[in-house]
């Protein structure tokens, strides 16, 4: 194998803005690192998922072209 190859493969610290931190491991060059959204706030994995359907777009495009598509 080669010698000296392998980037630096070390812990990261990861703060999201809600507040909750972790440790990864990461060949990126900073010791921290700061996100958004984590598994913590993020709708998808709290269950509080909201479905937003500003000003009834969907039923707009269904009026629209909803007849293209139906055989």
């Amino acid at each position: 194998m080669k010698t000296d190859i392998h980037p630096n493969y070390h812990d990261v610290n990861v703060t999201c803005s809600c507040g909750n931190t972790f440790t990864t491991q990461s060949a990126m060059a900073k010791d921290s690192f700061n996100i958004e959204v984590c598994s913590e706030c993020h709708p998808f994995y709290t269950g509080k998922q909201k479905i937003v359907d500003s000003a009834g777009r969907v039923d707009k495009f269904n009026q629209k072209f909803g007849n293209m598509f139906k055989r």
